[in-house]
């Protein structure tokens, strides 16, 4: 279990780094668009998608699975580890590929988040900005106290000067049912 767990860490870190890598370029997918398909069918020059990068889930899923199927194969027939001779080789096949996977998703909103935070970062900082002007506004009005201004007179913007009459003690509710016979 272990060493599936670091297999699954490893593959997740690696589709990070698949995805990145194919976003700043994707020659690989042109080099193989190209030999596959013909003139009409290519790929435009302008279009980014690489085998990860831009793809849908079962495409880049079909990809990630035969990338590891090919490493898995050359290691099964020319090296002396033998990935597909238990269980445990077939299980640390499926923990990788699905790590990839979910790396190079995590990947993708990294990516995606850290352009939306460069795009907003300017009325972010404007807003942040008018916030503290406001905040700062605020506290001077508390904290500073006109002489001139009595403490009864209420202003806004809309409403004339209007002076709170001083409040009549009332009964307390105890008070009122004892009044009515209520209470003793």
């Amino acid at each position: 279990m272990t060493i599936e767990l670091i297999v699954f860490i490893s593959a997740i870190l690696f589709g990070v780094l698949l995805y990145w890598r194919e976003s700043n370029g994707n020659g690989l997918y042109r080099f193989v668009n190209k030999i596959v398909n013909y003139k009409e069918l290519q790929m435009k020059e302008n279009d980014r998608t690489g085998f990860v990068f831009q793809q849908k889930f079962l495409l880049r899923i079909v990809y990630v699975a035969f990338l590891f199927l090919m490493v898995s194969l050359v290691l099964q027939f020319f090296t002396p580890f033998k990935p597909f001779g238990s269980y445990n080789g077939v299980s640390t096949f499926a923990s990788s590929v699905v790590g990839t996977v979910i790396g190079t998703y995590l990947a993708n909103f990294v990516l995606k988040s850290g352009k939306i935070v460069d795009e907003k970062s300017d009325t972010l900082t404007d807003m942040v900005s008018e916030t503290i002007e406001k905040s700062k506004e605020f506290l001077d009005d508390i904290t500073t106290k006109d002489d001139n201004v009595d403490e009864n007179v209420i202003e806004s913007d809309d409403a004339p000067e209007v002076k709170d009459a001083p409040k009549e003690e009332k009964k307390s509710a105890r008070e009122r049912l004892k009044d009515k016979g209520f209470l003793k």
